[in-house]
């Protein structure tokens, strides 16, 4: 509405311009004189004055003032337009924003659980071997240890029958007694038990 009034206004001035090239081109015809002080010639310009204002009038009512706010109007309507696009492009960037943290959120989130869940499984894993292989260690130390303790026993029993028979063959060259190694042997244990371990020393 507001364009339609300033067209009104526009299209009124321009009819001012037309009504007034009667007036000069009346004062150029004449030789003598401002024309329109000579009353004769009043009803003439008041004549022209009312077809030029008719004519200024029904041109700008019907041609001039409906482009120009045809004109106003499609500038007024693409601004609209314009402003409405960029209000949903901002609208829809801002949901785009929003979307993509919410996915970096979720991808951190799924990153720091996958990263636990590898290290509880490497852990759990690590503590699986540990066991084993502290259950192999163990298995080889007792294994090692009756090793030890067999090869002791059996130490042990070949220098029982080694010491008998020094005990034998010392008896019989030193006093000329013969001695049988079950004896001796009997005396050798005996003696043993008499004599403390280096272990139970300490």
């Amino acid at each position: 509405m507001a364009y339609r009034k300033t067209a009104t206004r526009l299209g009124l001035g321009l009819a001012g311009m037309f009504m007034a090239v009667p007036v000069l081109a009346a004062s150029e015809e004449s030789s003598g004189g401002l024309p329109q002080l000579d009353f004769a010639t009043w009803p003439t310009q008041v004549f022209w004055l009312i077809i030029s204002f008719t004519v200024a009038y029904v041109l700008m009512w019907r041609v001039v003032t409906p482009s120009i706010a045809s004109v106003l109007e499609d500038r007024h309507t693409r601004i609209s337009d314009d402003m409405e696009r960029a209000k949903q492009a901002a609208s829809e960037a801002e949901q785009m924003r929003l979307s993509f943290e919410q996915r970096l959120s979720a991808a951190r989130n799924e990153a720091a659980d996958k990263t636990r869940e590898t290290i509880a499984a490497v852990q759990a894993d690590a503590e699986k071997k540990d066991a084993a292989a502290n259950k192999r260690i163990a298995t080889k130390i007792s294994k090692a240890e009756d090793t030890i303790m067999e090869a002791r026993s059996k130490a042990l029993k070949e220098l029982d029958d080694v010491a008998a028979e020094g005990a034998v063959d010392a008896a019989a060259a030193l006093a000329g007694i013969k001695v049988t190694k079950t004896d001796a042997k009997k005396a050798v244990k005996e003696a043993a038990k008499a004599i403390p371990m280096a272990g139970e020393q300490n």
